[in-house]
C-alpha cells in the first residue's frame, strides 16, 4: 500500500475538520433547545455489552469516551510511529522546531491556567485542558487557504499537533489516574509484553495485535488508568516494516483502514457528546469564572505565546530549521492557530472534572478560546499571505 502523502493528510483533516465544526454546532443548538431533555437521557442510558458474567455495563456517553476514543488514540498511536520512524519527525534537526513549539506551547498555557486559578485547589486540576491542540480543526483551517500558505508550514502544523498529542497522552497516563487496581495493571502489563513479543517475532498480520490489545483496553479499563491508553500501547507494538528489507508491516494499512471511521464518525460523535453547553440559567459570573476564563486565555494567549516564543528561540539558537518559504507572520498565525483545542481539551477536561458542575464552565472556555483562535489566526493568515 502506497504511504500517504503530507498533502493527501492535511486533505483529509481538512474535511474532517468541516464535519466536526457541524457536530459541535448541532450539539450546541440540541443542548439548547426542547431536545435537550432526550439529548441528556440518551447519553446517561445504560448499555450491556457482552453476555453475563462477561459483560460491560456503562452509561453510552462512558462508552463513547471510554470505548470509541481508544479507537481515536489508536489511530493517534499509529501516527506518533509512523511519523516517528519515515515521516516529518524522523528527521532529528527537522523534528527539532515542532518539539520546540509543541512543548512551549502546552507549558504557557498551563502556567496562564494555573495563575488563574492558583487560589483554588479543586480549579487546578484542570490545569492541562489549554494544553492540547485539536489536529483536524487546525489543520483544515489551515488547509483552507490553500496555496496561499507553504506546504512546508502545513506539514510543521501537522507534527505539531502530533506531537501535541503525543503530549496529552503523558499528561493523561501520569496526571488524571483514579485509584490503581494493581491486579487489572499487572494483567495489562502481561498483555503489553504479550503485544512486544508478537512484535519481535516478526510477526505481520494484525488481528493478533488487536485481539491482544482488545484484552490490555479490557484490562486498563479496570484498573484506574483511562482506558483509551490502551490504544496507543497497541499501536505502539504494531510494525510498520517486517524483519526482511522491502516488506511492510501492517501499520499503515490499519492507519489508512480506520482514519476515515476516526475523523468523520468517532470524533464527531466525541464532539456531539460532550460539546452541548446548555446555556439556559449561565449568567455573566458563570462565564466570567476562573476555569473557563483560565481555558480561554491559555488557548488563546498562552498557545501562542508558548509556540511562536519556542519556535522563534529555536531558529534564534540554530536548533531549527524554519519552514521552506514561511514567514515569520505565517508563523505567528499557524501558533495562534495551535489555540484550538476542542477535541483533546474537552476529553482532558471531562477527565479532570468528571461528573461535576465545571463541565459547563470546561465546554464554554474551551469552545470560546477555540473559537477566538480559529477566527484570528485564519485573519493573521490571510493578512501574511496578501501583503
Amino acid at each position: 500500500m502506497k504511504p500517504e502523502t503530507s498533502a493527501q493528510g492535511i486533505n483529509r483533516e481538512a474535511a474532517a475538520g468541516l464535519v466536526l465544526l457541524s457536530a459541535a454546532v448541532l450539539a450546541l443548538i440540541v443542548a439548547n433547545s426542547p431536545l435537550k431533555g432526550i439529548y441528556d437521557q440518551t447519553l446517561a442510558t445504560h448499555v450491556q455489552l457482552g453476555i453475563a458474567p462477561f459483560a460491560l455495563t456503562k452509561e453510552v456517553i462512558h462508552w463513547i469516551n471510554d470505548g470509541l476514543m481508544s479507537v481515536f488514540f489508536f489511530v493517534v498511536g499509529l501516527e506518533i510511529k509512523r511519523e516517528s520512524i519515515r515521516g516529518a519527525l524522523s528527521n532529528r534537526r527537522a523534528a527539532l522546531l515542532p518539539v520546540a513549539g509543541a512543548v512551549g506551547g502546552m507549558v504557557v498555557p498551563a502556567l496562564i491556567y494555573a495563575i488563574i486559578n492558583w487560589d483554588n485547589a479543586a480549579a487546578l486540576r484542570g490545569w492541562a485542558i489549554p494544553a492540547a491542540t485539536d489536529i483536524a480543526f487546525a489543520v483544515g483551517i489551515m488547509a483552507a487557504l490553500g496555496s496561499r500558505v507553504p506546504p512546508a508550514l502545513k506539514v510543521f502544523l501537522l507534527a505539531l499537533a502530533i506531537i501535541d498529542d503525543l503530549g496529552a497522552i503523558l499528561i493523561i497516563a501520569f496526571f488524571y489516574t483514579a485509584d490503581l487496581s494493581m491486579q487489572a495493571l499487572g494483567l495489562a502489563a502481561v498483555g503489553i509484553a504479550g503485544l512486544v513479543l508478537l512484535n519481535r517475532s516478526g510477526v505481520m498480520r494484525a488481528w493478533p495485535y488487536l485481539l491482544i490489545g482488545a484484552f490490555v483496553w479490557l484490562c486498563v479499563l479496570k484498573s484506574g488508568v483511562h482506558a483509551t491508553l490502551a490504544g496507543v500501547a497497541t499501536a505502539l507494538a504494531i510494525p510498520l516494516t517486517g524483519n526482511k528489507r522491502g516488506t511492510e508491516g501492517p501499520l499503515e494499512g490499519l492507519e489508512h483502514a480506520l482514519s476515515p471511521w476516526v475523523s468523520f464518525l468517532i470524533v464527531p460523535i466525541f464532539a456531539f457528546a460532550n460539546a452541548g453547553l446548555s446555556l439556559t440559567g449561565m449568567s455573566t459570573d458563570d462565564m466570567l469564572s476562573q476555569i473557563p476564563i483560565g481555558i480561554a486565555l491559555g488557548l488563546f494567549l498562552g498557545k501562542p505565546l508558548g509556540i511562536y516564543g519556542a519556535v522563534r528561540t529555536a531558529l534564534a539558537t540554530g536548533l531549527g530549521e524554519m519552514p521552506r518559504g514561511a514567514s515569520q507572520m505565517q508563523l505567528l498565525g499557524t501558533a495562534v492557530l495551535g489555540g484550538i483545542g476542542f477535541t483533546m481539551s474537552l476529553f482532558i477536561g471531562m477527565l479532570a472534572f468528571p461528573e461535576s458542575d465545571a463541565s459547563a464552565e470546561v465546554r464554554l472556555g474551551v469552545l470560546a478560546g477555540s473559537l477566538l483562535s480559529a477566527v484570528v489566526g485564519y485573519i493573521v493568515l490571510v493578512r501574511s499571505t496578501s501583503d
